[in-house]
């Protein structure tokens, strides 16, 4: 089944982000090379695909999981989490209908 992880980051988390960042895109990659990654990708924090200074205001991740327990399991370890770029994440099963 497929889960919609949303991270909401803590204020000011760019700088946080840039040093997390290839260990958790690392995780991503493996996700899509297993075939079960849908999307991924940041929210800017302003009206703009690259908000340069002002950062991202959180995460969306839809990927396919066992259950809702290994989904959660897998958001928990996310290496945004450890480098305190999250300042909280939901995990949501997600019923992909278009396209």
């Amino acid at each position: 089944m497929l889960y919609a992880i949303v991270g909401t980051d803590v204020p000011d988390s760019l700088a946080k982000r840039a040093a997390a960042r290839p260990a958790h895109l690392a995780r991503l990659e493996a996700l899509r090379d297993e075939g079960r990654l849908v999307l991924a990708g940041p929210f800017p924090a302003i009206d703009a695909n690259d908000p340069g200074p002002a950062g991202f205001s959180g995460s969306l991740i839809v990927a396919e999981f066992a259950d809702l327990g290994a989904a959660q399991a897998w958001a928990d370890a996310d290496p945004y989490i450890e480098a305190g770029v999250y300042a909280s994440v939901s995990v949501r099963p997600f019923r992909r209908v278009l396209p």
